[in-house]
């Protein structure tokens, strides 16, 4: 009890708004642009669709949702912490009481088209994946998520040798193909495949954010000059590395850097003509994390 006091205690409430937010949002984007159309979301999302057109009406997709996702995340509880899980039901909550309303209570006809892009399958395929990633993505952000295949993807991936990505690509992919066998078609799971693609690349996207950094690491032997001409360009904090050349055996300093993809030229052209022999590698940055202290 003391337990369950204390994750409440922990809930901050702006992230259960965003996890409302993101229900809705996901909701919107499966209800209004695949299922009248019949694509296919991915994951347990995408499954659920499939089943809730196998079987009979009463066996909708909220009720699939709450069936294959619930357990899904309670299985991963200890893997995950309790607050992972809490926020994750209730997003899918969200996500399933939305889906319900808009197909069955709202005054919004989404049984034969979309009333927004009708019956053209890659604008439903785009739309929807764009939108639902949205919804996925703010789940993640704020503490959550919205498909419980990701919470079983870390939890096996590592045991079958593959990567928690390539673990729900193999899921999507065998989905996919399930569908393609019980409708008797490959049209709409192809198109699906648009669907996921747009899905997957907006998620990133509202996980790592639309400027996402670039960390340069800046091998020369006119360190003291770079640095000051970083410094005055860019006014931000640079690391300096002692390194020992591996070839020539000499002195070197390694100068470690952040900045964002706009200023890459930039950075490289400054660099270049102080030390055309300089060596400059670059790498993606997901986060920067930076004390307060």
């Amino acid at each position: 009890m003391n337990k369950i006091t204390s994750l409440f205690r922990k809930i901050k409430p702006f992230n259960l708004i965003m996890l409302t937010v993101a229900g809705i949002i996901n909701a919107f984007g499966i209800t209004i642009f695949l299922m009248p159309v019949n694509l296919y979301d991915s994951g347990i999302s995408g499954t659920s669709m499939l089943l809730s057109q196998l079987t009979s009406e009463s066996f909708s997709l909220s009720i699939f949702l709450i069936l294959l996702n619930v357990p899904l995340f309670l299985y991963g509880l200890k893997k995950q912490g309790g607050m992972f899980t809490f926020l994750s039901i209730y997003a899918v909550a969200v996500y399933s009481l939305t889906s319900w309303l808009i197909t069955d209570v709202l005054p919004v006809d989404v049984s034969t088209a979309s009333p927004l892009a009708e019956k053209d399958l890659l604008l439903c395929a785009l739309f929807g994946g764009v939108i639902s990633g949205i919804g996925s993505g703010l789940a993640i952000r704020f503490g959550g998520a919205m498909d419980g295949i990701e919470v079983m993807a870390v939890i096996f991936a590592r045991r079958l040798g593959l990567s928690v990505g390539s673990f729900v690509m193999f899921y999507n992919v065998i989905l996919y193909i399930i569908c393609g066998f019980a409708i008797n078609s490959w049209i709409l799971p192809l198109y699906s495949i648009v669907t996921y693609t747009a899905s997957l690349k907006t998620v990133d996207y509202i996980v790592d954010g639309l400027q996402r950094s670039k960390s340069a690491m800046i091998v020369t032997s006119k360190s003291d000059m770079i640095r000051q001409e970083l410094l005055k360009e860019f006014g931000c904090g640079i690391t300096l590395i002692d390194a020992k050349g591996g070839f020539s055996g000499a002195d070197v300093k390694v100068l470690y850097f952040v900045v964002n993809r706009f200023q890459v030229i930039k950075l490289k052209n400054i660099v270049h003509e102080i030390d055309p022999l300089a060596y400059i590698t670059l790498s993606e940055v997901a986060d920067i994390f930076r004390s307060n202290s």
